[in-house]
Order: C-alpha cells, then structure tokens, then sequence
C-alpha cells in the first residue's frame, strides 16, 4: 500500500506533510500511544487480525495520512498485541489503525473492516471533528469521517494528593451535575461556556452550598450524534453522555483546546481539590457507542468483536443487549477486565480523580452467554485494586434487562444508588399512607439492605432525584411525563414516576399550590439530609429548577437542560435553605456516622441513641395501615453536638405532637418547612427556645428540634 502523493495531501488540507518517520518493532507494553523521548511506542490488540496498518495524519481535518505503517506480524506482534515504534515522532500527531483477518461472523462473531479506520481505545486525546456516525455506519469506506486519536503529552501523576485522604464516604454531600449544562446557559457569565475551565468559575458556588463530592455526569470522550432517528431529524444530540467511545480520554467538547483536554480536566480536579471538593465521575462501561449490528465501527467491532461484546450463541451476528443500547460490554473476559481496571487507575493516578459510580452496574456480574454468576470476578477485582480500594465505588445496581441488586451488589466496599430509598420517600411525601416501617428503615441507613453482609449506612447512596428523570421542582408539579420535546412521541422515559402534582398539572398562578409545592420540595431535601448513608443532591433542585415536566431530557443541549443561574435570585429563598440545610448535617454526627442505630442508651446516656414515636411519644405507628406521621429523637454523639428531635407529618392533617423531656437541655426550632423563608430553618444564633412541651405540627410538613442547655 503506497503512501499519498504528497500534492494531493499539500493542497487538500494546506499542511506541511513530514519527511517519513524511520520505525522500531516497538513493545506491547504500554497499550495505545507511549511518547518517550526519541518517539513514540503504538501498540494495539487484536487476537485474530492478520494484517494491521497504523496511519499517522499530520492534523484533525487532513484527509489522508501522511505516511501509513504495515506491521509485520513476525516483528510488530507479540503474544495478541502489535505494535511498533516511531522514532521522533512528535506529540499531537494523529493516528488511526486499519486491521483485517479472517472474519466467521455468524460463527465466531469475528469482524474485520479492512477499508475501515479504527480508533485506538488506549487513546488518552481524541478528535472527533470529522465524525460522521451516519456514514460510519455504513460499509464503504469512510475514512475522512473518523474519530482521531492524537499522541498525548505524557502527564505525570496528579500532584494534588487530596483524593487520598479519605477512602470511604462517610460525612459526604454529593453534588451530581453535567459539566455542559452546568455553565452553558448566558446568565453563568462565564468565559467558555460548557467546558471544565468554566466550571472551575463556579467552584464558589459549589463551596457555598457546601456540599463535599460532585459527581459529573460522563466526561470519558462520548458519540454526541449518538440518537433516534426521529431525534436526530429535530438537531437534538446525545447530550448526557451515555454513549462512550473513548474510555481513556476527556470528551473534547468539554475542552477549550481538545487537543490539551486531559490536562484541562486535570486542572479542574486540582481546582476542585483546593477547594476541599472531591470529584467523582458517572462512568459508562456496560455498552459503548458502537451499538448493535446497525451501529458504527469505531474501534472494538474491528478489533475483538467477539471478546469485547456479549453475542448470541445461536448467531453471533447479533448483539445480546442488556442495555438498552444495542451491545454490552462483556466485562468479565479478562483482558476487558484488564482494559477497565488499568482505566479507572489511570484517572485516579493521572488525572485525580477521587471514585467512581457505574451506570448499569448489574451488567458487571454477566457472564460470556449473559447469565448472571454466582461469583462474578469483575467487581471483586474493581474493589481490590491496590489504587481502586482507596476511593469511592458506587454500582448503580441494576441493568435495562430487569437484573436489579439493590442490596445485593456482589463485591465488597461498593455502594450502590439506593433506588428503594427514592421510591418509599418519594410515596411518603406524597401522602401515600402505610409507609411508616419502610421509611423508618430508610432514614436510618437501610440495614436491611446492609447490615448482614457487614455493610454499613455509607453503602446506600441516598437520592430523591437524579439526572434520570424529574427535577425535584418537577416531581412536585406534574403527574406525567412530558416528553414531547424529544421527538419520540412521548414514549421515551419512565412512566412510573411517584409523583404529585399537589392539584395542578404544570406551571399554574395558584399561590396554594405553589405554597404547597415549596413545601413538599423542602420536606423531601430535608428528610434525604436527616438520613443516614450518603445523600446525593441533583444540581439545580436547590434552585428548583424545571425541566418542564421532561424526564428523560438526555438529548437536550438547549436551555430545557441548562442551568438557568437566574433561578438561584428568583428563588434565593430556597437556595438559603438548602444551604442550611446541608450545613446543618455536617454539623451532626449522629447524621453522618457510619453505623447502623441500635435503640440501646448511648455511653454515659440515659437516652438511646434513636428512640420512636407517633402522635404520642414512645409509640411508633409500625402497624397502622394508614400512619403519615412518624416522629424519632436521636441522641447527640459528641458532647458539643445536640440532641435531634425530627417530626415527619405527611398527612393533610394538623397534629399537637408532644415532645420528650431532655434532661438540662430544652428544645430549640431549627427547621419547620411548614413557614416561610428565613423562618423555615434556623442557624444555632437565631433559634428561640420552645417554652410548651407540645409543637404544632402543620400538615405536610417536616420538623427538626435540636436540645441544648
């Protein structure tokens, strides 16, 4: 295969084209591109492949490589890797592989695409300027819209040492938000709208809120053009991120300069750090971007399609999809094993990044035909890694096929998205009766999830709302999903949302339903932070911000999506009290301690550390079919913290709820959702004593007393 003519390359994309590079064999180790000082070690894997061709391309748009390499398979292979060593090469050089062998689809489920370019999944930058996933999809060759990957400047370990601190959750806020739409908005006033430096202008706010963890939503590079048909025809993208292809790699449409994006992500984490703010990042390694057999060639379908991806038995042409996104990652292979391991150790070595939560976590226990284990090594080996066991592992424990482990998520050290805890609340809250047990058993850490596997509170992340589906404003305001925005007619998103619209469906001038949805978004912010385990706040519902009755709002780059930063005047009030709201957690370590309750007396108390009540004091309403009232008291762990008394009345009735005598110590308002702002919480300086041994409980609403001398 000969090199392009020189003329044709000069005057298609106006280039300098290098003199040819001399090469090396080169080692299999490191995969993907190793710059050194005298050039630059490719290696790729392919088990199967027969012949390799590695193509170097002088910028993002040049429209063919200015010199392409063929690998020898006596020199340029060892074991099921190839490589080859290219001496002086320069960073920021382009590249893409070509491979083809002998390919048995229906048999073997082996592909190869030999006029086809394949991106290298060890790729630490990429460029996807020429992307085309339409044309992609098809089988001619399509080799002027390809994703890139670039020779990456080699970074040394991150130099901010604060994601070692703390190796569990105990004590966390986290703060879940997607780094776009965080700052893509006019009224965030910043300089690069939608990157990870424009984050780093809010990183105030963030402090502020006080919250202690952010969780972005996917940053690994993703397919943006990723979506139905009909959603496609409307301009609309993929715009969550859900949709890997580049698992290595920052997404480049976070970045000012794509072709620094690692070191611009490194320098959020580092800003994030000296803030005291540690960075979790949502992950996507149950599918990729390649989708089913329809789907583009990208990278694995051309290199170890029969490896990387689950296929059915009886015609490994197709996909088994466990995902709801065409293919699933076949994650207990070993060497795909590997590949996510030495992944996730690179962002935390490299690029400081402090956990991790696995979408579709579930995927992670299926064996090669798909059918769960019993003992699925792939977790086990996540949560052993010398680097991985000291940050954060958070398994969203279910998959699209209906395996669902909440509670029993195979591995140790791994919490998990507890989806039984935003059910039952978000039923209390909204007045469903019955409940009063299960609630009970969620406030205090879910034990019985956890306790019998030696598990702690911290296992279960503790959400209302998160990026899938409503905001928190929304769940209050509307009954149904509105979707119609996203060009599948209303039937994308769940339809089972447990929500109440307190008697109007949307926005509505009623100043008592408005009234009533302020409070029951308070009640639901406020029992989440009175709860043990890890409390995960969805960014912009401390703003009550809308999506305007859209759950599902994955593909909308607009302002649907956006953080509208005017919501943080216009409901200031609210923003005060989530505030304080927060504050007023980690100001208690009976909140935040990271063991179960016993109900036995404390050391040195003649209280136990929770004791239960209902209407009357002393008596739970564990067996009333229709209890909407629940009120508990919680002996303080220190000596400079008070003792909690939390009434939860989610009837529509007013209740005279009396309240415990505590020796030396008298009540103290701290929160009643049920008033206006500034008098729905209180700081320790402003709160007044409660002289009556009774406290008017307003319905719907939630009550926090704290006792002090």
């Amino acid at each position: 295969m000969r090199n392009p003519d020189e003329t044709d390359l000069i005057s298609a994309t106006g280039h300098e084209i290098p003199p040819p590079y001399a090469i090396q064999p080169g080692t299999r180790f490191p995969p993907g591109a190793t710059a050194e000082a005298d050039g630059v070690n490719f290696c790729i894997f392919s088990q199967h492949a027969s012949r390799v061709d590695l193509l170097l391309y002088a910028s993002a748009d040049s429209l063919a490589p200015f010199q392409i390499i063929p690998l020898d398979s006596e020199q340029n292979r060892s074991f099921f890797f190839w490589h080859v060593f290219v001496e002086n090469l320069p960073v920021g050089t382009y590249y893409t592989w070509r491979m083809d062998g002998v390919g048995d689809t229906a048999a073997t489920g082996r592909r190869f695409y030999p006029e086809k370019e394949l991106l290298d999944p060890w790729a630490q930058i990429v460029s996807d300027m020429l992307w085309n996933r339409r044309l992609a999809c098809t089988e001619q060759d399509s080799r002027s819209n390809r994703l890139r990957a670039i020779v990456a400047e080699p970074l040394s370990r991150a130099t901010s040492a604060s994601h070692w601190k703390q190796v569990n959750l105990e004590g966390a806020v986290i703060y879940e938000l997607h780094v776009g739409a965080f700052t893509r908005h006019p009224s965030a006033a910043v300089r690069h709208p939608g990157s990870f430096t424009a984050l780093k202008e809010k990183i105030p706010y963030l402090q502020a809120l006080g919250v202690t963890h952010v969780e972005l939503l996917p940053v690994m590079a993703f397919d943006t053009q990723d979506v139905p048909p009909g959603v496609a025809e409307r301009g609309l993208h993929n715009y969550w991120g859900y949709s890997t292809h580049s698992f290595w790699a920052p997404h480049p449409g976070y970045c000012i300069d794509p072709a620094h994006s690692a070191q611009e992500f490194r320098d959020l984490v580092d800003a994030l750090h000296a803030a005291d703010i540690r960075v979790l990042l949502d992950v996507v390694f149950n599918h990729t971007a390649e989708g089913d057999e329809a789907g583009p060639v990208i990278h694995f379908r051309g290199l170890a399609n029969d490896i990387i991806y689950h296929l059915d038995a009886s015609d490994r042409r197709r996909y088994l999809d466990f995902t709801g996104c065409g293919n699933t990652v076949n994650c207990n292979h070993p060497l795909v094993t590997a590949f996510i391991v030495h992944c996730l150790e690179y962002w935390v070595e490299v690029l400081g990044v402090d956990g991790f939560r696995f979408d579709l976590a579930s995927v992670f226990v299926r064996g090669d035909n798909g059918v769960p284990l019993a003992n699925p090594p792939f977790p086990w080996v996540i949560v052993s890694s010398h680097i991985l066991a000291r940050v954060p592992m958070i398994a969203e424990a279910w998959d699209a096929a209906g395996l669902y482990q909440v509670g029993a998520f195979p591995g140790m050290a791994w919490s998990e998205w507890n989806g039984r805890y935003r059910d039952v609340i978000r039923r209390f809250v909204r007045g469903d009766p019955g409940l009063i047990g299960e609630v009970a058993t969620r406030i205090t850490g879910s034990a019985d999830l956890y306790a019998d596997d030696k598990r702690k509170p911290i296992s279960s992340i503790n959400f209302i709302t998160c990026h899938d589906g409503f905001t928190l404003y929304d769940l209050v305001s509307y009954n149904v999903k509105h979707n119609e925005a996203n060009g599948e007619d209303n039937r994308d998103g769940s339809n089972d949302n447990l929500s109440w619209n307190c008697g109007v469906e949307g926005e509505t001038d009623d100043a008592a339903v408005n009234a009533l949805r302020l409070r029951q978004a308070k009640n639901l912010l406020a029992i989440m932070m009175l709860s043990r385990g890890v409390p995960m706040l969805l960014a912009g519902d401390e703003v009550l911000r809308t999506q305007r009755g859209n759950n599902n709002a994955y593909c909308q780059n607009n302002a649907l999506s956006w953080f509208d930063w005017q919501f943080s005047e216009r409901n200031a009030g609210m923003l005060r009290y989530t505030r304080e709201l927060i504050a007023l957690r980690r100001r208690h370590p009976s909140l935040t301690s990271d063991r179960f309750f016993t109900g036995v007396p404390l050391p040195g108390r003649d209280i136990p550390d929770i004791a239960w009540h209902g209407a009357r004091l002393n008596e739970p309403p564990w067996h009333d079919l229709q209890a909407r009232l629940l009120a508990y008291t919680i002996a303080a762990l220190r000596d400079d913290e008070e003792d909690l008394h939390v009434i939860l009345n989610m009837s529509d009735q007013s209740v005279e709820a009396p309240l415990p005598l505590m020796r030396g110590r008298r009540w103290h308002r701290t929160l009643d959702t049920a008033q206006s702002s500034p008098a729905d919480i209180f700081t320790r300086e402003h709160q007044q004593p409660i002289v009556a041994g009774i406290y008017p409980v307003a319905p719907r609403s939630v009550i926090v007393l704290e006792a002090r001398a």
